[in-house]
């Protein structure tokens, strides 16, 4: 239990700065900033004008962007962790043999987090390196993840989630996704045709502990040149199930 002498309520007002900057918006104003991270502008601009101090943004006047130096806080963070360092070798040897970029993500919140991956050619517009984020319901992985929650959990987290369709192909419907989920948890597998990107599919399992808990996903991605999106189960479920089962006997 923390106590309000053990909480730093700046240090936490700084995390929101932060976390306000992203792929679609890479360069916030302080307005912007405050709003995105609930903060009175005054505040975010102390934040932000200290992190331009620490060399973590640059500020052109007007705008403020993060710096690489940021990569520090969340690369440190991302080696100190046993599974991607323990999924590697595995995603180089799937990759391997099927001819396609694999990855291994984890879920927070409504996005995922890839941990790990091994490209073997790009298929995404956007490239994606572990720490990348996407989100959760409308990728193979985060459908895989969400579905592996108890329902009510996993409502939550997709009505909180910005539906905002990415292509045509894209599910927006609440019910809709619940009922993908629920497709999923069932036969245990999640495939995604263009809804992230077009030209884009992915198939996912999860990848479970010794104990049996879902503790991580597991993809591969492909252009979409096969005639239907159902093929990929055909072409890669069963190297993906061997990676999982093999995965699963080394994961605590």
């Amino acid at each position: 239990m923390v106590t309000k002498t053990d909480y730093v309520a700046s240090f936490a007002k700084g995390l929101r700065v932060i976390a306000a900057f992203g792929a679609e918006h890479p360069r916030l104003s302080t307005s912007e900033v405050a709003e995105r991270a609930g903060l009175d502008r005054a505040t975010a601009r102390r934040c932000l004008l200290t992190l331009h101090h620490e060399g973590y943004a640059e500020f052109d006047g007007k705008f403020f962007t993060l710096t690489p130096r940021v990569l520090r806080l969340g690369m440190g963070a991302l080696a100190a962790l046993p599974l991607p360092q323990r999924v590697q070798p595995w995603l180089d040897q799937l990759s391997e043999k099927i001819g396609q970029s694999t990855s291994v993500s984890i879920l927070d919140e409504t996005e995922i987090v890839y941990l790990a991956r091994a490209a073997m050619r790009r298929v995404m517009s956007v490239g994606l390196l572990p720490g990348s984020r996407l989100p959760a319901h409308c990728t193979s992985m985060g459908r895989v993840l969400l579905a592996a929650l108890p329902v009510g959990e996993a409502r939550a987290l997709v009505d909180r989630s910005d539906l905002t369709p990415r292509t045509a192909f894209s599910l927006t419907d609440p019910g809709e996704i619940m009922e993908e989920l629920a497709r999923v948890r069932a036969q245990g597998f999640a495939i995604i045709d263009q809804e992230v990107e077009l030209g884009l599919r992915s198939i996912a399992v999860p990848l479970l502990d010794a104990r049996g808990q879902v503790v991580a996903a597991l993809n591969t991605g492909v252009a979409a040149v096969q005639g239907e999106a159902s093929e990929l189960e055909a072409l890669y479920l069963p190297p993906l199930r061997r990676t999982q089962e093999g995965l699963a006997r080394v994961l605590t």
